[in-house]
């Protein structure tokens, strides 16, 4: 799943640099997959501790799983957004309208840090997955710029409203997709170490995740 969710975001992120329909088209069924995918795992979990009744490591990770699932789940939604703007901007003809660079420096940092928590999750690094919330801000940072740019283009040239519109959805599927991917990173740290780190300061996370 995780696997598919990597190759949806990049699938989206090459129709942001060109559109291509067959792309749009392989992001959308993908999305049907991911949906079907999330179910059959999510009961399989279920039955695992239903069946199993697993001591606290175990179902921890369980429990951590179930919400990595959740959140490729919505990573996977982003991309499906992402797609379905950018196809009725290439149908609008606007494609080339703005400088969108802040929009592709995001994509690239939200895929890798997509990949990396994926990595982290496989290999059970809470180490790692403590320095993806960390670089998940860059992320914000970028997005945060975009709309600034946004707001100045519309204010400026009030016919850019609806394209600055459209593309502050497709930038915001691209914060989104770097979220969720920091979600999971968290969620490792949980499971390694049994420490719930949503709503602590990075400090605190990275002590919880080396243990110290």
């Amino acid at each position: 799943m995780g696997g598919l969710v990597e190759a949806q975001t990049a699938h989206a992120l090459a129709v942001l640099n060109e559109f291509d329909s067959a792309l749009v088209d392989d992001v959308l069924e993908g999305e049907r997959r991911l949906n079907a995918m999330e179910i059959a795992i999510d009961e399989e979990v279920s039955q695992i501790i239903a069946r199993r009744q697993p001591a606290a490591r175990d179902l921890r990770f369980l429990m951590a799983t179930s919400k990595c699932i959740t959140n490729l789940e919505r990573a996977g939604d982003e991309a499906r957004k992402l797609v379905k703007r950018m196809r009725r901007i290439h149908r609008d003809g606007a494609a080339r309208v703005l400088n969108i660079a802040e929009i592709r420096v995001s994509g690239e940092m939200a895929l890798h840090v997509l990949r990396r928590a994926l990595d982290a999750f496989a290999r059970m690094d809470a180490v790692a997955a403590a320095q993806i919330v960390r670089d998940d801000e860059a992320i914000d940072n970028e997005f945060h710029a975009f709309v600034r740019k946004l707001v100045t283009y519309m204010t400026e040239d009030p016919r850019m409203i609806s394209i600055g519109l459209d593309y502050l959805f497709v930038a915001k599927a691209i914060e989104r997709i770097g979220d969720h991917a920091k979600n999971i990173a968290e969620f490792v740290v949980y499971a390694v170490k049994g420490a719930d780190v949503r709503h602590v300061s990075q400090a605190q996370l990275e002590r919880d995740a080396s243990g110290s």
